[in-house]
């Protein structure tokens, strides 16, 4: 049995306020992976089968 803490306010707006910061970061790290994806993307050539990479075909 025990006591409830009279600073029991204080425990709810600190988690209330560790949720936010994890749950903004969360969302900063989301939009950041995604403009990376979107860069990485758009700066590379189109692909083609004459890339030099592809031997030319002999028998």
């Amino acid at each position: 049995m025990t006591d409830k803490p009279d600073n029991d306010w204080k425990t709810k707006a600190a988690l209330a306020a560790g949720a936010a910061v994890g749950s903004a970061a969360i969302a900063a790290a989301l939009l950041f992976a995604n403009k990376r994806r979107k860069d990485k993307a758009s700066s590379q050539p189109p692909a083609t089968t004459k890339a030099p990479h592809f031997p030319p075909e002999t028998d």
